[in-house]
């Protein structure tokens, strides 16, 4: 089924819809996996940070927060609202997202019956689980690293593009957290990938 979507970007807490795409990610990530709206609010006036709300119908129906990078676009944050999940639309939109691009995001490690979906879910679309131990810094404090699974499209992430990669994350796009202690995470190693 295809859904006449639209992707459109937030450019200020202000605009039409903000308010409730803050409100579904809220509801879809733990507090230490997301900014407070303050700070939010400032990534967006970085220039290589992206927020996009989901619209279906003119109702905003989810979120895509990413970042351009010269070699990847790492998508931080989708979510769609509880009403709008089973409906393919994830999976529509990640298709539009991925034409011709690089991606990364990352996932929680497939361990109960929610994380596994979420893993087939995410390789259905096209993505690669990598083999690196991945240790993401929490948001805010206290501090809380995590472990989580890189994820790419359209194929498997080089050493030296993980690297890249959590350099990106570690220097720019967590100067936009609460943490009072510049983190010291991503680090990561050679590990298995999940099954």
């Amino acid at each position: 089924m295809t859904h006449d979507l639209q992707l459109r970007p937030f450019r200020s807490p202000a605009d039409e819809g903000w308010a409730e795409a803050m409100t579904i990610y809220r509801e879809a990530f733990p507090r230490r996996e997301r900014r407070d709206d303050a700070t939010q609010a400032a990534a967006l006036a970085d220039p290589a940070f992206r927020a996009e709300g989901i619209w279906l119908n003119d109702k905003i129906a989810g979120l895509v927060f990413y970042w351009e990078h010269p070699e990847f676009h790492y998508i931080e944050h989708l979510a769609l609202s509880p009403a709008m999940r089973a409906r393919n639309i994830g999976s529509e939109v990640l298709e539009t997202f991925c034409r011709n691009r690089r991606v990364i995001l990352e996932i929680e490690p497939p361990e109960d019956t929610l994380t596994v979906r979420r893993l087939r879910f995410y390789e259905r679309a096209g993505f690669v689980a990598n083999p690196h131990s991945y240790i993401h810094p929490s948001y805010g404090e206290p501090a809380e690293p995590h472990r989580l699974v890189l994820m790419s499209s359209p194929k498997a992430l080089g050493d030296d593009e993980v690297r890249v990669f959590a350099d990106f994350v570690r220097e720019r796009v967590m100067g936009y957290s609460q943490l009072k202690t510049p983190p010291t995470q991503p680090r990561l190693r050679q590990a298995k990938a999940p099954k």
